[in-house]
């Protein structure tokens, strides 16, 4: 909460302006029944056509002033809530992609689309009631009952008895609402949850005929929902109409006393519908205060869930004083690496060493859960070890600035990722100066030149969102094509080559290594096809690297080596390679 406060420190002038606006409309407001009092009482009755019209000229110039000051102040108020949800959005957004893996762990996707839409909505709404209403109702309130008091004191009674069933409507509103508003967002993360699981399955969900199950999974979170908003909604249904008889019976009540008091001369006409009037905006003006009363949880609840994510520091950082590698080669060498996850009871990995040497291919293999991927993101630094040193060029990777680090770095993951745009605009992903030609080169490279011009638009053909109009291998060729055309220094393939055909992974690995010699390559495999002309490979099992070496090294020293290319590949095939 109040981390969201102070996103507001900077329109402390501008809510100060809105409440001078609010202050001029409110007594704008207050001074108009009693004018129209006098106009009752000294032109109507007396027959003064004459104070009629300077009065009612009056009181036109006086609407007017009020009607100027209330369409500012609204447009101030929108504005600054419009900025600042703008400016919570930015944050949550910034911080969010500065999240390691660590702590995209602790909040769902779907949690964190909801902070980000909802829950900013939700305070951007409450911001321009706060500002147009949290001024304008307790000056009116307090000035209209001066104003009443001023009018007739005996008639005041009316109103405290009016005031006092909206203070028990308002406490009995407050305690059945309040805490259905934390229930109703988490519930919302839910909805949100299913609907983008359900998205992205979408092909499991058909394959499987569980469209019926989904179903039935959605309408228990959706009907969960509802029943939250249907509760609240029932309990305003209820609050708003009461609030409207009791102004209703107070005006019935004002006007049964007060004739009377004319009758006995207690009392003049005008004084009556001026204290009417008065009696009314102050009614009205608890009105808008029970309506902020109702915002504010609402908004205090989205307010702490959004400070939750802002509060929450990042584990992965850049060090307070960065080295520099002024001319880096990409030498990467793992000392003693051991490595744990948060919530993990037992190392993850450990007792790793080995050197990746520029111009080299060091592949990686090993059985599902064996720390491949593990590895793999110590170096991009996603997490950071827990025991050793990653050095690269002879500096631990935690005393280099994430930017340069991960500027010397191109991975490609094992789910190739493709951004809604052209094929252009995801090859320059990582450089956006690289040419039309650089891209065409890396796509030669990487294999992706056959269906890449048999387009019409060619690099500039529209990719769509998530890359649903292009196969599972051409989205993994232009993944690697991305990598190319930033030219880092390593290169890093987590199973890039699985999507592929044996001819065109053989025709991809055998171009890198005639374009791109200098940099280092790491490549995951699952695939003994894939790593057997490796220069280094290194084998994981639960978690330590049982061997290192060719593969002609390791058919004969690393019996783990052995069981998975045997599993693959004969004996006879295995010796003609």
């Amino acid at each position: 909460m109040k981390t969201v406060l102070g996103y507001y420190k900077k329109y402390i002038p501008v809510v100060i302006l809105i409440g001078l606006f609010l202050f001029g409309n409110a007594m704008c407001e207050l001074a108009l029944p009693g004018y129209m009092a006098d106009i009752i009482d000294n032109g109507v009755i007396k027959g003064d056509m004459s104070h009629i019209r300077a009065t009612g000229l009056i009181m036109i110039l006086i609407a007017a002033g009020s009607s100027v000051a209330s369409i500012i102040a609204s447009l101030l108020a929108s504005r600054t809530a419009a900025g600042a949800a703008r400016a919570i959005r930015k944050d949550l957004f910034e911080k969010v992609t500065a999240f390691s893996t660590a702590e995209l762990q602790q909040f769902s996707t779907a949690s964190l689309i909801t902070r980000s839409t909802n829950d900013v909505q939700m305070i951007q709404q409450a911001t321009t009631m706060m500002l147009r209403m949290a001024f304008f109702a307790p000056i009116m309130g307090f000035g209209a009952v001066i104003k009443a008091l001023q009018t007739s004191v005996p008639l005041s009674w009316t109103v405290a008895v009016a005031l006092g069933m909206v203070l028990v409507i308002m406490g009995i509103s407050f305690f059945l609402i309040f805490p259905k508003f934390k229930v109703l967002q988490s519930k919302l993360d839910r909805v949100n949850l299913i609907m983008k699981e359900r998205l992205a399955g979408i092909l499991v969900v058909r394959a499987f005929g569980t469209e019926k199950k989904e179903e039935k999974r959605f309408d228990i979170a959706n009907m969960d929902v509802t029943g939250i908003n249907k509760f609240v909604n029932k309990a305003m249904a209820f609050m708003l109409p009461s609030l409207t008889f009791i102004m209703s019976g107070v005006g019935i009540l004002i006007v049964w006393v007060g004739a009377h008091m004319v009758e006995a001369n207690e009392l003049l006409v005008g004084d009556m519908l001026a204290y009417l009037q008065y009696a009314m905006h102050v009614i009205m003006s608890f009105l808008f205060i029970t309506m902020i009363f109702l915002m504010i949880p609402r908004a205090a609840v989205s307010a702490g869930r959004i400070g939750a994510v802002l509060d929450v520091e990042p584990s992965i950082e850049d060090p307070a004083k960065p080295e520099r590698i002024d001319s880096p080669k990409g030498l990467l060498e793992f000392r003693d690496v051991a490595f744990k996850y948060p919530d993990g009871e037992v190392n993850a990995i450990e007792d790793i060493s080995f050197t990746a040497k520029p111009g080299e291919f060091t592949a990686i293999i090993g059985g599902t859960g064996s720390g491949k991927s593990s590895l793999i993101n110590l170096i991009t630094r996603f997490y950071d070890v827990t025991e050793g040193q990653i050095l690269l060029d002879g500096k631990d990777i935690r005393s280099i600035s994430l930017t340069q680090l991960r500027d010397e770095i191109g991975l490609v993951p094992q789910k190739g990722v493709l951004f809604s745009g052209t094929i252009a605009d995801n090859l320059r992903y990582g450089r956006e100066d690289a040419t039309d030609e650089e891209l065409m080169e890396a796509i030669r490279i990487a294999q992706a030149e056959d269906f890449v011009s048999e387009k019409p638009e060619g690099i500039y053909t529209q990719i769509a969102q998530g890359g649903t109009n292009v196969s599972g291998g051409q989205k993994q060729r232009l993944s690697i094509a991305r990598a190319l055309v930033k030219k880092p220094l390593i290169y890093i393939f987590d199973d890039s080559f699985s999507a592929l055909d044996f001819k065109t992974d053989k025709a991809l690995r055998k171009a890198l290594s005639e374009n791109v010699k200098d940099s280092t390559f790491l490549i995951v495999a699952q695939r003994i096809n894939t790593i057997l002309d490796a220069d280094q490979i290194l084998v994981m099992d639960e978690g330590r690297l049982v061997g290192k070496g060719t593969h002609s090294e390791l058919m004969q020293s690393c019996d783990v080596y052995r069981e998975i290319a045997l599993s693959q590949l004969s004996e006879a095939e295995l010796e003609r390679r």
